[in-house]
């Protein structure tokens, strides 16, 4: 007599296998199976036993696959009374959810795979349907992060990224120390910003110490709003990238003033401007912005600017900083263009953020490195249209645990 069963491959205890089928061809193997009389059935919601049996009916469900064979089962299962939920339940036989069409164990591994490829790829290599692959991947994700974790929050950092084309952005908000993406919101609003807050207990927000972002007014707003104790701080990065819009400004209008052979030496000077002049390694490279230096006065002083501009953020003594920060505002002021006192009162006007930098050294590199590792995920997946599952996948690829 023959031992040989299948049964162990299908360890389900509710149910009994009655029967099975294996198509070669299509490579397809087709089990059959029914809940088993020696347990009574029990509701799916609170598992209390049925107090009677209302209807019967069949679910076909796929499983992980044996072998090359792609496996479903027809189940048969029935339609309970349950006296606590005071409603018709469809019985718990403990390997597949109900209104699902795959049954527990190839979700989680689809969970699994979808960590590591995209919809697209999960579905063809199951041959399921997209839209049952992202199904089962987002109920997990919901299970998993459906809770805004706020537990240890002491110093954020806030920025944006673009999501889609035509200036589509979501705010995103990091836990600068260890890294982890804590919240999404779409657009970048003061609004979106208090919508985070809003979830947070009232020792969560007085946990907070520093908050570390670009000179953005709304998301100013919203911290203040909130948290007023917290200290905000503006990255160097986002002021010198600003500073370098106006560098740009001042060669245009420079280019303008120029005549004759002088304009020649203006074209193709624009990224040597705005480079840091150690990462100008090329000979030529630096003859042509020595040349342009020494021929203009006023590009000579802003290159000079922005050189020194970097230097506050080295300071840790907030008095020393705001002198260099005078300083630098001191000689701004002396370049006869309006876009560079322009700034110069704008960064008079942020000041505080700036020397907050010397009592908490922190900036949004991090989340500019987070913001990258986003973007891939959009570009993977070829874009998302779903900015839940979308904010879900993000948290998912930071989540520390």
């Amino acid at each position: 007599m023959s031992v040989l069963s299948i049964r162990p491959y299908l360890p389900f205890c509710r149910v009994r296998i009655v029967g099975q089928s294996v198509s070669a061809r299509e490579e397809i193997a087709w089990i059959k199976a029914e809940p088993d009389a020696r347990y009574c059935p029990v509701c799916h919601v609170c598992g209390q036993a049925a107090a009677g049996v209302h209807s019967w009916d069949r679910r076909l469900l796929r499983d992980l696959n044996l072998g090359a064979a792609r496996v479903w089962i027809n189940c048969r299962y029935r339609k309970i009374r349950c006296r606590r939920c005071r409603s018709f339940r469809v019985e718990d036989l403990e390997f597949f959810d109900p209104y699902q069409r795959v049954t527990r164990r190839l979700a989680r591994y689809i969970y699994e795979l979808c960590k590591v490829l995209n919809i697209q790829e999960v579905a063809d290599h199951f041959a399921l349907d997209w839209k049952t692959v992202k199904r089962v991947d987002q109920t997990f994700l919901e299970q998993a992060f459906h809770r805004t974790d706020y537990d240890g929050l002491r110093i954020l950092a806030v920025d944006e990224v673009a999501v889609k084309k035509g200036h589509n952005y979501m705010t995103v908000v990091l836990d600068h120390e260890t890294g982890r993406v804590v919240w999404l919101g779409k657009a970048r609003t003061a609004e979106t910003l208090e919508a985070f807050f809003d979830g947070m207990t009232t020792e969560q927000k007085a946990a907070i110490e520093a908050v570390a972002m670009d000179t953005w007014d709304p998301y100013i707003k919203a911290v203040r709003k909130h948290v007023p104790h917290a200290k905000i701080v503006f990255d160097m990065f986002h002021v010198v990238q600003a500073f370098g819009r106006v560098i740009d400004k001042v060669r245009r209008s420079e280019y303008h003033k120029a005549s004759g052979g002088d304009k020649e030496v203006f074209k193709g000077a624009r990224y040597l401007l705005l480079a840091n002049r150690k990462n100008i390694r090329r000979p030529k490279a630096r003859a042509h912005l020595n040349k342009l230096l020494a021929l203009n006065e006023t590009l000579s002083t802003v290159m000079i600017l922005k050189d020194l501009l970097k230097t506050i953020w080295r300071y840790r003594s907030r008095w020393w900083a705001e002198r260099r920060l005078r300083e630098w505002c001191i000689l701004a002021r002396t370049v006869d263009h309006p876009d560079v006192q322009k700034f110069a009162r704008t960064l008079e006007r942020y000041q505080y953020g700036l020397l907050n930098h010397c009592d908490y050294p922190i900036h949004t590199g991090r989340i500019e490195g987070v913001n990258n590792t986003i973007k891939v995920i959009k570009r993977k997946a070829y874009g998302f249209h779903d900015e839940r599952y979308f904010s879900l996948k993000v948290i998912q690829a930071f989540a520390t645990n």
